[in-house]
């Protein structure tokens, strides 16, 4: 019961912080979209929508590596309802409400904390790897030439050997059991795919609400570098402001920074109507499904099997999770 209201408290924090955000900006929005198509404004939150579908397979993709095979409504339910705690302050409410839904769906804590985990840094492995191929020419972009040098460093950590002594060292920290397996590559390959995908996607709702045929490959490395720079600035929720001030950097100087601001403010706009969106679609996927949550989940294996769990989740070793 506790819990149940604790994680109702978080939802009402985290909404009442995605609509402050929103009347922070309402005019300057309202301004924004007056001068531009309608149609375009409405094709990017479908685009936002369709990345973040993407995204979802892949990060249903890490889970089921991982051992934990749920259906992908539910795993919408997990990863777009929990995400909403990142417009909290502090980076731990969002990891917080995913472990917890998680849990009500058959997935260890320890399991969706390395799936969370994971999801990120091939996330940023690929946004990185992406702005740097499309914007190493532009003069704005040049100065944050460091963050290149974590490509090869993703990719080496993206090695199954190297990934799971990297998130058996976070679990040790976070004080939860080890890894019962490790990342079988082919699942990191087909999540990376998914992923990218996706990242072409988000550059089509920048390149839309630009209004520039030619933008399509600076959009889309734009937008990479600006979500890049956002999740990397961890105290700030949701990357807000830094984001939009990143994407400006590098749209100012070719469309001017006037209609660069308009872009960034309708994306941001986008960005936070999607995530209410696909987290009400996926919550209301998940209950018509007849899967509510569960106090004793079924914990599945890597083949797809399960069972209930009536006790604690155990690794390999048998030692109960904490």
């Amino acid at each position: 019961m506790l819990r149940r209201l604790l994680r109702v408290v978080l939802a009402l924090v985290a909404i009442g912080f995605l609509g402050y955000g929103l009347y922070r900006n309402w005019d300057e929005t309202t301004s924004a979209v007056a001068a531009m198509s309608p149609w375009a404004v409405l094709g990017a939150f479908c685009a936002v929508l369709l990345g973040q579908f993407f995204m979802l397979v892949a990060w249903r993709e890490i889970m089921a590596g991982l051992g934990t095979r749920v259906p992908l409504r539910i795993a919408g339910r997990i990863m777009f309802v929990g995400q909403l705690g990142k417009y909290i302050p502090g980076a731990v409410w969002a990891y917080a409400a995913m472990m917890d839904l998680g849990r009500d769906h058959g997935s260890p804590p320890r399991r969706t904390f390395a799936t969370i985990s994971l999801g990120l840094v091939i996330n940023l492995g690929v946004a990185i790897s992406i702005a740097a191929a499309t914007l190493g020419t532009l003069d704005a972009v040049r100065e944050a030439w460091y963050l290149a040098l974590l490509v090869p460093v993703i990719i080496v950590c993206l090695h199954p050997k190297v990934l799971t002594w990297g998130l058996n060292l976070a679990l040790r920290v976070a004080r939860k059991e080890p890894l019962e397996s490790v990342l079988p590559g082919r699942t990191v390959v087909v999540a990376v795919a998914w992923t990218a995908l996706g990242w072409l996607v988000y550059g089509v709702h920048i390149w839309l609400i630009a209004g520039r045929a030619d933008l399509f490959v600076i959009a889309t490395g734009a937008y990479a570098f600006a979500w890049a720079t956002g999740i990397l600035t961890v105290v700030v929720p949701a990357g807000v402001g830094i984001r939009e001030g990143a994407l400006v950097l590098v749209l100012g100087p070719i469309i001017g920074t006037a209609p660069a601001l308009a872009v960034a403010i309708v994306s941001r706009l986008a960005f936070t109507l999607a995530d209410a969106a696909a987290a009400g679609i996926a919550f209301l996927l998940s209950r018509q499904s007849g899967q509510a949550p569960s106090s004793a989940p079924a914990y599945a294996d890597q083949n797809g099997s399960g069972s209930t769990a009536l006790t604690p989740d155990r690794n390999l070793s048998g030692s109960p999770e904490t």
